[in-house]
């Protein structure tokens, strides 16, 4: 069975997807912008801020913040693999059963 594909594109499974999609891929990039850049801003502007040195060692804020960058990406990744897997799939894979693939 061949399906129509202005009728698919107009179906409530795929606004859906579309919307949890779109909001979810927004939702995580500002938030990773947001970490990155104010990295980034206070780098450039307050350095001092990150050349604070954490305990006795060499370590200074600066590595510490830039290694929970780092984790945060790791972390906004997970998330939304997490979301792909328990909603965003099982709503393709329907969109796929309903076009007859």
């Amino acid at each position: 069975m061949q399906y129509d594909l202005e009728e698919l594109r107009n179906s409530e499974e795929y606004q859906q997807l579309v919307t949890i999609r779109s909001k979810s891929k927004w939702f995580l990039a500002a938030i990773m912008m947001l970490i990155y850049y104010g990295f980034v801003m206070i780098i450039a502007f307050a350095p001092e801020v990150f050349a604070a040195k954490v305990g006795s060692g060499h370590m200074s804020v600066g590595i510490v913040v830039g290694l929970f960058v780092i984790f945060v990406s790791f972390l906004i990744t997970g998330i939304y693999v997490n979301k792909a897997n328990k909603v965003l799939e099982p709503l393709t894979k329907k969109l796929h059963e309903k076009a007859g693939e």
